[in-house]
Formats: structure tokens, sequence, C-alpha cells
């Protein structure tokens, strides 16, 4: 059975995300796991379906070994949405990159 999401606006400092990406990076050097971005239309597109309460996020890999990830819709019982809008093919980073940053050891 599915679970709820709990009411949250996922909110964390600037402090915590430098901390816990810094972390991440050393621990992954050379895994293969890149930053990355989706484009806002696609995510509206997703948490604009009645009774989507938010997006679900799942790893995947395509066929060329590319890491990448399917978003989906959650509904407010914590279902996923699959049999409605989904999402893939984000921005990999290289090379759609931020500038320097705290976030991405810039």
């Amino acid at each position: 059975m599915a679970t709820p999401l709990p009411d949250s606006d996922h909110r964390i400092t600037l402090n915590d995300a430098v901390r816990i990406t810094t972390a991440r990076r050393q621990a992954d050097a050379g895994a293969g796991e890149l930053p990355f971005a989706f484009h806002r239309n696609g995510l509206d597109r997703l948490l604009g379906q009645a009774q989507c309460v938010g997006i679900r996020a799942y790893p995947a890999q395509q066929d060329d070994g590319t890491h990448v990830w399917v978003l989906v819709g959650v509904d407010s019982a914590g279902n996923d949405m699959a049999n409605g809008e989904l999402a893939e093919e984000p921005f990999l980073c290289p090379p759609v990159c931020a500038d320097a940053n705290p976030l991405n050891g810039g």
C-alpha cells in the first residue's frame, strides 16, 4: 500500500547542501553520476495533472549506458500516476552545466 507524501517544502540550507553534495562527489569520484537539470516545462506538465501533489524520480539507464532519471507525478495517496504524464531526458552536466558555485565544487 502506498504511503502518502508528507507535507514538506524540502528546504535545505546552503551549508548543508554544500556539505552533502561535496560528500557525494568525493564518494562517487569516477562513478559516472552527473548533475542534471529538468526544464520547468516538463515539471509543470507533471505537476499540472489533476490530483498530482508531487514528483517521484526513478533512476534509469539508456540503452547506451547513460544514467538518466524518469519522473512521474505522485497523487495524494502516494501512488505513482504511471498512466499520466512522464518525463525523462534531463540535461546532463556536461554539457549543460552551471557556472562554478558552492554546490558543484567551484
